[in-house]
């Protein structure tokens, strides 16, 4: 089959390198002209416009759009007068599925399928395959079969999960999910780095907690160690594992980073739809705000309780 991909940055670029090496054809632009021009090497027809892409593609047109979600309604608005009757756009990007179902109203009107597909598998989707879920018509995704099955691992490595909007609403909650176990990983880990308080120098004042028997916390834990042997036979082996492993492995004080960790929305859509069916999602809600908080988001709220502190107690801050 013959695509376009609009959007050549790390997930767009391996799609379409995996499509072509699959034997599909691929057509890619990107707003800067230099991501398509490195794959021409690579047999991906690099287009200079939006409008060079569309010409460059066989009716009916099926066309992917790998951007941020920010930019997908601007893209489709102005793909939109360049497609006809039958072609398919497909997003492939971390879109809020109420966006999927809206769009897609809005393009069968004009005769344009639309099918929203969740994407998992990072960088590493190029030799290890996409995990893709799938919202849109039936028949519609039944024509796009050879797409999906060249990007997916093996045959059950994509799912059509229901119409519009099913997709990124399964790939909503598979995203709140991954906050809750890497939560659980860094938190785990945290307490082990932290395992020899009790050979710590620890203030002596009202202001801090004594510990209550230092001998109980006297390991010197080789966290990387304890992340390898977990990988082998444990039950919370997993690829989040594998690759906590190999980064403690190669920096086990971790220094390259700062520990500012961002979201990029399907956090916060998992629980407005868990708030809106009515569900407890207490761990998922926990990782997000964790996450807030590693920005610096509660530096004000803290300021507020040492204030109250200081206020009814006389307490100082611990330098």
């Amino acid at each position: 089959m013959q695509l376009g991909m609009i959007g050549l940055g790390r997930m767009g670029a391996n799609m379409a390198r995996r499509l072509r090496r699959a034997g599909h054809a691929c057509v890619g632009y990107d707003r800067d002209p230099a991501a398509a021009s490195a794959l021409a090497s690579e047999g991906i027809e690099p287009a200079a416009s939006l409008e060079a892409l569309v010409a460059a593609l066989a009716a009916p047109r099926i066309v992917c759009i790998m951007v941020p979600a920010a930019h997908v309604d601007s893209t489709i608005a102005a793909l939109e007068p360049l497609l006809a009757k039958g072609d398919v756009i497909i997003d492939g990007g971390n879109t809020h599925y109420h966006d999927d179902i809206t769009r897609a109203e809005r393009l069968r009107r004009a005769g344009i399928e639309y099918v929203d597909m969740g994407t998992s598998g990072g960088v590493w989707g190029l030799e290890r395959g996409y995990c893709l879920m799938i919202g849109g018509e039936r028949e519609t995704v039944k024509r796009l079969d050879p797409i999906f099955l060249a990007l997916a691992p093996d045959p059950k490595g994509y799912l059509h999960c229901g119409p519009a909007g099913a997709g990124h609403f399964v790939k909503m909650i598979h995203n709140g999910i991954e906050y809750g176990m890497m939560a659980a990983y860094a938190e785990g880990f945290n307490i082990l780095h932290k395992a020899n308080a009790g050979r710590a120098d620890r203030p002596v004042n009202a202001e801090t907690t004594p510990l209550r028997e230092p001998r109980h916390y006297q390991y010197d834990f080789d966290v990387a160690a304890v992340a390898e042997v977990w990988r082998h036979g444990s039950v919370i082996t997993s690829w989040l594992l594998d690759l906590t492993a190999r980064a403690l492995a190669e920096d086990p004080g971790l220094t390259r980073y700062k520990g500012h960790v961002s979201d990029s929305g399907e956090g916060r859509w998992a629980l407005q739809a868990a708030i809106d069916e009515g569900v407890p999602a207490h761990v998922l809600t926990a990782s997000l705000f964790e996450r807030f908080a590693s920005r610096g988001e509660d530096a004000f709220q803290n300021k507020i309780l040492s204030a109250m502190r200081a206020g009814f107690g006389g307490h100082h801050e611990n330098a």
